[in-house]
Formats: structure tokens, sequence, C-alpha cells
């Protein structure tokens, strides 16, 4: 009996790490379509790759079989692969798909002119709005008669990766150049309005509507969390993310951090609080976890991105603000996120320059009630006050709100 066949577009830490063993573990024959030489030439080799658990409690070992690969610049290639799919993800990062978008192209063309199927594309990006960011490239390169058989058969469906896989060190490799080290959480939750024809079923899979209520608990939640812990660790030297969270005065300031965010969501969304305040208290064991290695460096890095307007410390922040809650503990997160922001621009650290930030890399006018928020701590972060001042500050600002948070 033939094999079903998925795609995973990026032979990565995801691709690898999660997306393309989850689909193995669901049954299908997977090909990775990537440009490292090296990765191709292994998965064509050996047609399998170690997959490491790690946690706190020990390693558990898997070996994902079922496996191949193609190299991305083979044109020819990737397209066959691509129109004899039944299901197809990509992990490539939010830089390099434009570079992608000419082989899924070529790939949905030749399945068109064999007769294939409808074809969903699990969007594995971090990236917001990546689905209609990669309509929108896609579309570029086809006629009007083939922008309407798109719409007719193909599902751009977002995912939310919530999976933690950090850089892999030599030391995690263990002598395996292919073996990527993750925790255990192994959820994709997806967009369950984006799929054309039947849903696949993947074990471990979940799909979701209103599927924004996920993407928003991953940005203004988890990774919301996580930058303000990776920020928060960096003020005082810390080098991993499980050492700040391991700080009572971070694990303070990140938790209610959280919980502003979980509020806000609740009442957005209508969702019942009960079960983001669970997950809050998942993913604070998560980020403890000593094994993963992640590092405050990696966690808070592109801080222009994460202070973004829309992303995880600005957006969750005035969506707190829109909906009757003062974000006090995600404002030290984003005035910590600042400090890094200027320390990697070579700028010397002052309030206006952190006036400036808030104006050009997060949108907010002069004398906005979230500036306002920020820069006090900002301030106090620059004049060296303790993490224990900055607790504090913040809790002292809540209580004079009168919202009740942990």
């Amino acid at each position: 009996m033939t094999m079903k066949q998925a795609v995973m577009y990026g032979g990565g830490n995801i691709g690898r790490g999660f997306i393309g063993a989850l689909f193995s573990r669901a049954g299908y024959q997977v090909t990775f379509v990537d440009v490292a030489a090296p990765v191709v030439d292994e998965l064509q080799s050996r047609r399998c790759y170690p997959l490491r658990i790690v946690s706190a409690e020990g390693n558990t070992d898997l070996k994902i079989e079922n496996v191949t690969a193609v190299n991305g610049n083979d044109v020819e290639a990737v397209a066959s692969t691509i129109a004899g799919c039944e299901i197809m993800a990509t992990a490539v990062g939010a830089r390099i798909l434009k570079f992608i978008v000419p082989n899924i192209v070529a790939g949905l063309r030749k399945r068109w002119a064999e007769g294939g199927k409808p074809l969903n594309i699990i969007i594995c990006e971090n990236l917001n709005d990546a689905n209609k960011i990669i309509e929108g490239m896609i579309k570029e390169q086809l006629t009007a008669e083939e922008c309407a058989k798109f719409d007719e058969t193909v599902g751009l469906v977002e995912a939310s990766i919530g999976r933690m896989v950090p850089v892999q060190t030599d030391e995690m490799k263990d002598g395996e150049p292919l073996r990527v080290c993750v925790e255990s959480y192994g959820f994709l939750p997806v967009d369950k309005a984006a799929f054309k024809g039947e849903i696949p079923e993947v074990a471990g899979m979940v799909p979701f509507e209103p599927f924004d209520f996920f993407v928003k608990r991953k940005l203004f939640i988890h990774n919301m969390g996580h930058a303000t812990t990776a920020y928060l660790g960096g003020l005082i030297g810390l080098e991993y993310v499980w050492q700040a969270i391991d700080n009572a005065d971070i694990r303070v300031i990140a938790q209610n951090a959280m919980t502003e965010s979980a509020i806000a969501l609740s009442r957005h969304y209508n969702v019942p609080l009960d079960g983001i305040l669970l997950h809050i208290t998942d993913l604070l064991g998560r980020f403890g976890n000593k094994a993963l290695g992640d590092t405050c460096a990696r966690v808070g890095g592109d801080p222009a991105r994460k202070l973004a307007k829309a992303d995880r410390l600005i957006g969750s922040s005035l969506m707190a603000l829109e909906e009757g809650i003062t974000p006090a503990y995600i404002a030290v997160g984003a005035a910590a996120g600042i400090k890094r922001y200027l320390d990697e621009a070579g700028e010397a650290q002052s309030v206006a320059a952190a006036e400036k930030v808030l104006a050009e890399v997060s949108g907010l006018e002069s004398g906005s009630k979230l500036a306002g928020l920020i820069l006090p701590y900002y301030k106090m972060i620059i004049e060296g006050c303790t993490l224990e001042a900055l607790r504090r500050a913040a809790g002292a600002l809540k209580a004079s709100s009168l919202e009740k948070v942990i």
C-alpha cells in the first residue's frame, strides 16, 4: 500500500523537531525541502533522523522514520513533490518566504495540470498574517485564471507553534548531525476555517475556530512572557531563561504580565479565563526546563520586532488597555526590551532615546497612556534600580488601579 505523502518545506529545528515529526507519526511519507546540502544528503541517505525529548526528569529518544529530502534549488524535483502530496507545511522563516514562492507556484501548476486534489499548506512562520502575506506573494506570480483556481483548491492554514525548540548545540546533537532536542509539548493549533476540502487527521494537530484567539494567545502570553523573562534576566546578567524564571522577582513580574494578557484575551474573545490561566501555569514550568538550554540572548533577540505595535509587548499592552486592564507588569518587560534595543543599536541610554524608540519602533504617540506607563520603569532601569524595586512599583500601580491580579 502506497503511503500518504507530506511535504515539509524547511528542514530546520521546527521542520524536523516538530511538524515533520507529527506528519511522520501520523503515517505520512515526509519529504523535506531545504537548501542545506548536508541535511538533504543525510535525510536522503538515512531515511530517518533522531528526535530527543528533553526535560529535567531525563531524555526520551525517538526515531522519526519514513522521511527523505529534496534540494530546494532543484525546482523540478520540488514541484513534482508538491504536485503529489496530500498535505504540506512551511517553516523556513519570514525572510525566506519570498525565495520559496516560485517553487510553490511551480508545484501548484504541476498539481493543477495533473488534476490533483485540493492542497492545504500549514503555515508555521513567526509572522503576523502569514497566510495573507504568502497568498499575496503567490498570486503575484499567477494569472487571473490561476488565482481563481488557487482560491478554490489551496488552503493556507495558519498554525500556532507552541513547542520550544532552542538553537541546537553540538552537545545537544550528541554526535548525531540530524538530532533535534525539543520539549515534550506537542500540540499544533491550526486555523480550522482555512482548510479546503477534508481536514486531515494528524495526531497533535488541533483545528480551532476562531483561530485569531490562538494566534493572540501565543503572541501575547507565551511570546510576551518569554521575552519579558529574557529581558529581565539580561538586566542582571543571567545567561539562561531557566535561570531567569527561577529568580523570584522575575517570575512574579512575568506571571503577572501574562495574567494581564490573559484577562484581556478572555474579555476580548469571550473565552473562559480558567483555561488560559492553566496555560500560564504550564508555560512557567516549561520556561524553567533547564535541559532546553535556551538563552536570554536568543529569546530576547530582534527587539525591534518584539517592540512593534502589533507584537508581543506593545500589542498585548494595547489590548489590555482596550479591555480596561492596566498593563503594569507588561510595561516592565517593554521597558527592559527598550534597554536591550538601545544596547544592540549602540545608542546611549536616556529617556529621550526611549521616547524615540516608542515613537519610531512601537508607533506610540508622544504622551500616550502606554508610553506614560513604560517610561517610568525604563528610567528606573537605567538608574540602576533592582528587580525588586521594579516589581514593587508595578504592584503599587496595579493596586492603585484597583485591579485584582495575582
